[in-house]
């Protein structure tokens, strides 16, 4: 049955075509398994919280009648504002309005959060755009350029708020506009569609403009919202939305709710944050973590921007999903929220999730995997300028590092392929049992041996094992901490793209990061090849000696590498026997952009020449050390990489990088 939604009926309807309801939230309480609801152009300023769940073959449509014309937005118009001094206004909001949830009395804090608990739920928009908030009046009245903003010249926005009675008040510095002359609106609710209840499933959300919300901040061993969200259930699609401005994140694929382990660092103190995300994968068995009743989701063409903590966020609800053919960008770029958990994509346990074809640019991170990255595939997308504009930008104290890809204390199988990485640094791999396959990378390899163990004031080290699975399933097989390596590396274009500095010892979030500055596979060189790691174990001996072989046990693992092309300087793994090392031509690659369409412009594959390679499948890869499983598809099925960035066969011809020939260089990327 369809049911419509019109917000321009001239009264509340039934759902008829001919009485239409004329909020969104009317036709999701009454919405039954394969029912469509079909959603007229307009703004809904609501919260749409689906009461029932669909079925696997009778899904629950939620359409917008013209694509994006349907807008769902936590934000309200203000008119009413009053000048105050200089460029200031102030408006006053009756706390009523907020109902039990006050994004002006809520601040942002939480598990991971390295930020001063400074920061509301709240924002003031101006065109679209969020004001930087200020502690006083006197800061909002000063408008000055905050200097870690990504975007400077907008920093001068400033608002402030403060509580009189029963009021909130909030002021903001308009730099000389009027505000009852311009479209301004302030953010009231926390979410925009997601329901309150758990196993909500089977849920389509299609063609919708998604904005403005006080979504909270969303760490792992915490409940995670978002303005969309499955909360915790299986099957949603998520398709063709724009996701822009949540205070925190856009879309959350979510963690159940556990009243018990929720912040418990942020609340309680006396365990460690890291203790509590052991405890939330194991807590997450007795909320129906399993691979029959959580995740399967897909989030496919949407464009998502200017949200603050992540576009996309996920802990444990986003196993076995695909994220694919999405635009994110402009994520974290006012730098006034600081932590851990800061990303395009930001996905803990994302087990068996495929990332394939997205264009990520412009966050503080493009994607960051963090722990069991188990079956985890990031494929055929296009990094660029995940980094900040200038080196003069300082790092905002708690803040991230930047890179296009981070993958954190997993066991992997985590397999990375067919990727074009073009921001100063390409990889950061503080963990072990990694793949990348194919990819063009012009900045360098970070934290190889490094970041997984925390240092004591007392000059230990404390570990962070962490799980590893069933194949292809979400219950626990074990825990172990990190030996590192057990990563393979073939036929990669490696790039020195900007200048070498001296190796840096780096503190990134109380972990010590290898800042390394030199690009390609030579970070690599204290690892053992296989070979050599074999030797001590004995495979022949009927008798072993436990206590022997106690220190091999917990030494480096062996790594893989070759077939990898290596320009500008870049440095090859010692003990890579068949590479391609040119120390004596210049090679460039530029990204050029034209009416939103990308291309590269590069003289790589000319220098290149004839130099071949071989071509990989699962079974060169092999099995991930810690969990036994191989490289692979999530249904078991072997990997053969014989399609490029574009899908094209490479035929009986294989070379470095995305491409499976040099005409294919100058195609569209995206």
């Amino acid at each position: 049955m369809k049911i419509y939604v019109n917000i321009n009926a001239c009264k509340d309807g039934n759902g008829t075509k001919e009485s239409p309801f004329r909020y969104i939230n009317d036709a999701a309480q009454v919405a039954k398994p394969g029912d469509e609801v079909v959603v007229a152009p307009g703004i809904y300023r609501e919260y749409v919280n689906p009461h029932n769940a669909g079925k696997e073959e009778a899904r629950i449509v939620y359409k917008s009648e013209v694509p994006l014309g349907a807008v769902i937005t936590g934000a309200e118009e203000a008119h009413d504002w009053v000048h105050t001094v200089g460029n200031v206004w102030m408006l006053r909001v009756s706390n009523s309005v907020f109902g039990d949830y006050n994004p002006y009395t809520t601040l942002i804090k939480g598990d991971w959060y390295f930020g001063p608990f400074v920061r509301h739920t709240g924002a003031v928009y101006l065109d679209d755009r969020q004001f930087y908030e200020v502690q006083s009046l006197e800061e909002c009245v000063k408008g000055e350029v905050y200097i870690h903003s990504w975007e400077p010249q907008w920093s001068i926005y400033k608002w402030y708020t403060t509580q009189d009675g029963e009021d909130t008040l909030i002021y903001a510095n308009f730099q000389g506009k009027n505000p009852n002359e311009e479209k301004v609106e302030i953010n009231v609710r926390r979410n925009c569609f997601l329901p309150s209840k758990t196993h909500i499933n089977y849920i389509t959300l299609s063609g919708f403009d998604v904005k403005k919300a006080a979504t909270t901040w969303a760490p792992p061993a915490a409940y995670q919202d978002g303005m969309i969200g499955p909360h915790w259930s299986k099957g949603w699609i998520i398709e063709d939305c724009e996701i822009s401005n949540s205070k925190c994140c856009g879309i959350s694929l979510g963690k159940y709710y556990d009243p018990e382990n929720d912040h418990y660092f942020t609340n309680k103190h006396v365990k460690s944050a890291t203790q509590m995300e052991r405890d939330a994968v194991c807590r997450g068995q007795y909320h129906g973590w399993t691979k029959e009743t959580i995740g399967h989701h897909i989030v496919r063409r949407c464009h998502i921007h200017h949200c603050e903590q992540t576009g996309i966020v996920g802990r444990m609800g986003c196993v076995f999903s695909t994220i694919e053919d999405n635009h994110i960008h402009h994520i974290n770029n006012m730098q006034e929220l600081a932590g851990a958990e800061v990303a395009g994509i930001k996905l803990h346990a994302a087990i068996d999730v495929t990332m394939k074809k997205n264009h990520i640019h412009h966050c503080t991170m493009g994607i960051w995997c963090d722990w069991q990255a188990q079956g985890t595939r990031i494929t055929q997308s296009l990094f660029h300028n995940n980094h900040a504009p200038s080196e003069e930008i300082p790092l905002v104290p708690g803040g991230m590092s930047s890179c296009d890809i981070f993958i954190e204390v997993s066991h992997g199988p985590t397999l990375i392929d067919h990727n074009i990485c073009l921001s100063k640094l390409s990889f950061k791999l503080a963990s072990q049992g990694c793949a990348i396959v194919h990819n063009l990378c012009l900045g360098q390899m970070s934290s190889i041996g490094s970041g997984s163990d925390m240092p004591l004031k007392n000059g230990t080290m404390a570990p962070r094992y962490t799980p590893y699975h069933i194949k292809h399933r979400t219950e626990v097989a074990g825990m172990m901490t990190f030996l590192h390596g057990d990563d393979r590396i073939y036929n990669n274009i490696f790039i020195q793209n900007w200048p070498v500095k001296p190796l840096e010892v780096k503190e990134d979030m109380g972990f010590i990061m290898m800042d390394n500055q030199v690009q390609g596979t030579s970070v690599f060189d204290d690892f053992p090849t296989y070979d050599e790691w074999i030797i001590p174990f004995e495979l022949d001996n009927e008798e072993p000696n436990m206590f022997v072989m106690q220190d091999y046990h917990f030494g480096k693992l062996p790594v893989w590498i070759n077939g990898n092309a290596y320009f500008n300087g870049a440095k090859a793994w010692k003990n890579e026997k068949d590479c391609l090392i040119n120390e004596k031509d210049s090679v460039y690659v530029k990204l050029l952009e034209k009416d939103g369409n990308y291309i590269l412009d590069t003289n790589v594959y000319e220098i290149l020449g004839k130099y071949k390679t071989s071509m990989i499948n699962s079974d060169i890869l092999g099995e991930a050390f810690e969990p036994e499983e191989r490289f692979e598809n999530p249904d078991g099925s072997t990997i053969v990489f014989n399609r490029d960035y574009f899908g094209n066969e490479r035929g009986l011809t294989v070379i470095p990088g995305p491409f499976a020939n040099p005409e294919c260089v100058s195609n569209k990327l995206l």
